[in-house]
């Protein structure tokens, strides 16, 4: 992963911390910080580097210096050996123009030449999106439940135990087929040549 990739993963990530930490939805930093919630998706998924402004602007709404957001990003570049993630730390967050869809991050990190961010997806039974594209690849595996899973050109149904990998890039949604909720883990892997 070229430094440059690695330093907007490590924004978007930040930022999202940031954001979730004020308890704030997307849409209420877009509404106090005057930038779009499809920008500041774009940025908090690290698929945009952000203009200087854009960034001074975020960093304003969110009450941070911008010597304080930088001042560890040389730690965040080292991987100490393990990682050990408490549930009680597990970060909850929403995709925008979702509904049912609540994600919660396991566990962002990157070494070498991969991103890598792992998430528990529960799809209410009424769980409902438009299909999306992600930059890099995914990884989902079924916990619990029965979904529909349209990947491209294709449909998957996957049960509990199954598993699908695939290139993000192609536009992509779950259904879920239950009366109840569906859980998949979810990882993200984005990787810069």
């Amino acid at each position: 992963m070229t430094e440059n990739k690695h330093i907007t993963i490590w924004i978007g990530k930040k930022i999202r911390e940031l954001r979730i930490a004020k308890n704030w939805k997307l849409g209420d930093l877009a509404h106090y910080s005057e930038v779009s919630i499809p920008m500041i998706s774009k940025i908090e998924n690290g698929r945009v580097f952000p203009t200087f402004p854009t960034l001074l602007q975020i960093l304003k709404t969110l009450e941070v210096d911008l010597n304080e957001f930088f001042e560890d990003v040389n730690q965040d570049l080292k991987f100490p050996g393990h990682i050990l993630v408490k549930r009680e730390d597990c970060k909850e967050t929403s995709k925008e123009a979702s509904i049912g869809f609540k994600y919660e991050t396991v566990l962002t990190h990157s070494i070498s030449n991969v991103s890598l961010e792992i998430s528990i997806l529960t799809l209410d039974q009424n769980a409902t999106r438009e299909r999306v594209s992600t930059e890099g690849f995914e990884y989902i595996y079924i916990i619990k439940g029965d979904i529909t899973y349209k990947l491209g050109d294709k449909t998957f149904n996957l049960k509990e135990g199954d598993s699908l990998y695939f290139d993000g890039r192609q536009p992509h949604v779950p259904l879920n087929n239950l009366d109840s909720e569906s859980v998949l883990l979810v990882v993200y892997f984005i990787t810069t040549i």
